[in-house]
């Protein structure tokens, strides 16, 4: 049975340097170091960080202290001011892509243009961008999305995008709002990491018999690269660890591809390349 990895798997810039931080605050920041939610969507690796001391929570208590990490998707600028009066140590972790989208909101919001973000309105990525335009953007997560907010819509509309959504859908929904605004204003902030891992996917789809898309199930670039190769293959599985791999999913295969999402750990990934090229069936 032939094995292909795809060539972009794995870990990103931004979640590399995530991890990188937070690590250095181990040794260098005030304890207890906690993150506000999980610095990036993959249980196995914020497991590993909480036994090295980081601490994914929920909420930040007014007699918190010592350091908060911000999670690589980015927050609200207002609560990191929150955090700082509150004597907190404050390390910024959002990947400098994430970090561009929310210039480009916040600049698109000073200009006067009606925003637009196309993403996914309940992650966290997408909760930071509408702060930096002042929670008054509107957010399309697929073209039909559109004819429901039209009454919110301006004529003069300013488009970004989560940094993790396809260039599919990105191309789709700004055709379509190009037919209800006299003016358009788009900045592609899709990452230059979402753009090659996605068109690795989609090479690795075509050519082989079975996809295993490896990577946390809460992850929405993973998420999405299972649902681009399912679109071309059908037998595609999205897993998180080497335990759900299942040997009746590759029965007569003969050849597998595996590729994973950003914030899956090379350790991960070698555990599953390592079973399925040593499986015999």
């Amino acid at each position: 049975m032939d094995v292909i990895l795809a060539k972009h798997a794995g870990y990103c810039y931004g979640v590399e340097r995530a991890l990188k931080i937070a690590k250095e605050a181990i040794a260098n920041c005030p304890k207890p170091i906690v993150t506000l939610g999980p610095i990036i969507h993959n249980p196995q690796v914020v497991n590993w960080l909480e036994e090295l001391g980081i601490h994914a929570v929920d909420e930040i208590s007014e007699k918190q202290k010592g350091t908060v990490i911000i999670r690589s998707h980015g927050i609200d600028p207002e609560i990191v001011k929150k955090f700082v009066s509150q004597g907190l140590e404050v390390i910024d972790a959002t990947c400098p892509f994430v970090k561009k989208a929310q210039s480009r909101a916040q600049q698109l919001t000073k200009e006067g243009y009606s925003v637009v973000i196309i993403g996914e309105r309940n992650h966290p990525e997408v909760i930071g961008i509408l702060a930096y335009a002042q929670h008054k953007a509107q957010v399309i997560e697929k073209v039909e999305d559109i004819e429901k907010l039209s009454e919110k819509l301006t004529k003069r509309l300013g488009v970004v995008v989560q940094t993790t959504q396809s260039k599919e859908n990105l191309g789709k929904i700004v055709g379509e709002l190009s037919t209800k605004a006299i003016e358009l204003k788009v900045f592609n902030t899709i990452c230059n990491a979402t753009q090659k891992s996605q068109a690795d996917a989609k090479d690795i789809a075509r050519k082989t018999d079975v996809v295993l898309v490896v990577g946390g199930k809460n992850s929405a670039n993973t998420s999405r690269l299972a649902k681009i190769c399912k679109q071309i293959n059908s037998k595609t599985y999205h897993i998180e660890t080497v335990k759900e791999i299942k040997k009746n999913m590759l029965n007569g295969v003969k050849r597998v591809g595996i590729t994973a999402g950003a914030s899956t750990a090379d350790w991960i990934l070698k555990d599953i390349l390592t079973y399925v090229e040593d499986l015999e069936i």
